[in-house]
């Protein structure tokens, strides 16, 4: 559970390294659009490896946050299916799912 929290943190923080490319590579730039999907980027990112951490360290305090994002992800896919971009959102679907599935099955043992 915790490594496929780990595998999408990298995977959006990837994507910021990528969207800093494509700007510092771009004509022009609007400034206050990208600073917001940097902090976006960045408190994602962070936010899932926080509940890998947790994961990894036997708390369970990020379940929502790691389904909430997944379920998020799972209608991105969508968006993206509906406009072609299979090879985008057929992994992005698959990685959703399992983690969501995941999320859901990591029952807390009871501390008594």
């Amino acid at each position: 559970m915790a490594s496929l929290l780990i595998f999408e943190s990298i995977v959006i923080a990837s994507l910021g390294v990528w969207l800093i490319v494509l700007t510092a590579t771009a004509d022009t730039v609007e400034i206050p659009p990208l600073l917001g999907e940097l902090v976006f980027i960045v408190l994602g990112s962070g936010g899932l490896f926080a509940a890998a951490v947790g994961y990894r360290r036997g708390k369970y305090f990020g379940r929502a946050p790691a389904l909430l994002a997944n379920l998020i992800a799972i209608g991105v896919s969508k968006y993206q299916f509906s406009a072609g971009l299979y090879i985008v959102a057929l992994p992005l679907f698959i990685l959703g799912a399992v983690t969501a599935v995941a999320v859901i099955r990591a029952i807390p043992e009871s501390s008594s």
